[in-house]
């Protein structure tokens, strides 16, 4: 039984501790909580009966602790992932791992110091219908590929960003790109393969925060795909979509629904044994989206911890879609295509807003 610990407890807490505490994943269990906020801590620690602190390190000392789960804002991940290293405890840290790939890299580095391994949520990676649309890339399904398309088509209203002063930053959190596009900007990586270069465009359209509420991204692929992203948080009055869609000379697949999570078409060349079954069986998650992703997501990580065997989205693979963001933020300052791999100048994300 592996005793995790949540640091941070604000909106996104509620999917973890509802996972731990409820005893949800096998062999794992909710073991304290904590947030600078005492309040939230307390909510938190006192729903799941489980000691709640405001000083991290006063809980690491204090618990026994096998995994730690950080919960916090963007901006800060980087700094709560290097203090708690130290500890030697394996570490969970949510999407985006850091917003600076010199911050990744020393999370990176740290974790390997302290022989503690650090895992990065891409909870949509789990997902019925994706699982089922990377198996046929890893069987060559579709031959040549030719065109990989997400779109994130979300309502964020003002009143989104005004619940917390970190939204919507430069220093803290970043825009659509980072925060709701980024598990689909490391689906369509992880599915079309490496970037080549990439050109983009963004601007603010309804709400005063300092960071894009829209943007449109042009990519090549190593392997001369191409691809498209884009990703807005200015729908209104309410969510449409959150998609991908991949092309090949011999075959195509879409999936859909609020958060990649309904099969819409699968139609290749050649059938093979189970084709028909597939929009049925495939099509939709189980009840509850974001619960059932971040469910698969626990059991890959405690089954990796207990097994010993390598995990899915370490930190080089959270590092690999963060790297692709910095070169989309780049473009977009520079107004030029950029190439892959680079150093970032005029990269706005992670850097306090003048």
């Amino acid at each position: 039984m592996l005793s995790f610990a949540l640091v941070g407890c604000g909106r996104i807490a509620k999917r973890h501790s509802e996972l731990l505490g409820h005893g949800q994943i096998p062999n794992a269990r909710l073991a304290a909580v904590c947030d600078l906020d005492e309040e939230k801590a307390k909510a938190v620690g006192e729903k799941f009966d489980v000691p709640y602190y405001t000083d991290m390190e006063h809980m690491m000392e204090s618990e026994n602790i096998d995994v730690v789960t950080v919960l916090t804002e963007s901006g800060n991940h980087a700094q709560n992932v290097l203090q708690l290293a130290k500890y030697g405890k394996h570490i969970v840290v949510e999407k985006p791992m850091a917003l600076t790939l010199d911050d990744a890299d020393a999370m990176i580095e740290a974790c390997y110091a302290n022989s503690c391994r650090l895992f990065v949520v891409k909870q949509n990676r789990f997902n019925v219908p994706v699982v089922k649309l990377r198996e046929a890339l890893e069987d060559n399904r579709f031959g040549k590929l030719i065109l990989g398309t997400v779109r994130v088509r979300w309502c964020r209203p003002q009143e989104y960003y005004d619940q917390a002063s970190w939204r919507g930053t430069w220093a803290q959190d970043g825009g659509v790109l980072t925060n709701q596009a980024s598990h689909h900007v490391d689906l369509l990586e992880w599915m079309m393969g490496d970037v080549e270069s990439v050109f983009a465009k963004s601007m603010t359209a309804l709400v005063d925060i300092e960071t894009e509420d829209t943007a449109v991204v042009t990519l090549k692929f190593k392997n001369g795909a191409l691809g498209i992203i884009e990703a807005t948080t200015a729908v209104r009055p309410k969510d449409l979509e959150g998609s991908i869609s991949i092309m090949g000379g011999k075959g195509s697949v879409e999936i859909g629904g609020f958060a990649v999570n309904k099969m819409l078409h699968w139609n290749f060349d050649s059938e093979v044994t189970g084709d028909d079954e597939v929009m049925e069986k495939f099509s939709v998650n189980p009840p509850n989206v974001y619960g059932f992703g971040h469910q698969e997501y626990y059991e890959h990580v405690v089954s990796s911890i207990l097994e010993g065997c390598p995990h899915m989205v370490d930190g080089l693979v959270g590092r690999k879609s963060l790297e692709l963001i910095t070169a989309i933020y780049e473009s977009i300052e520079t107004g030029q295509e950029v190439f892959l791999r680079f150093k970032p100048k005029m990269c706005k994300l992670g850097q306090v807003h003048e």
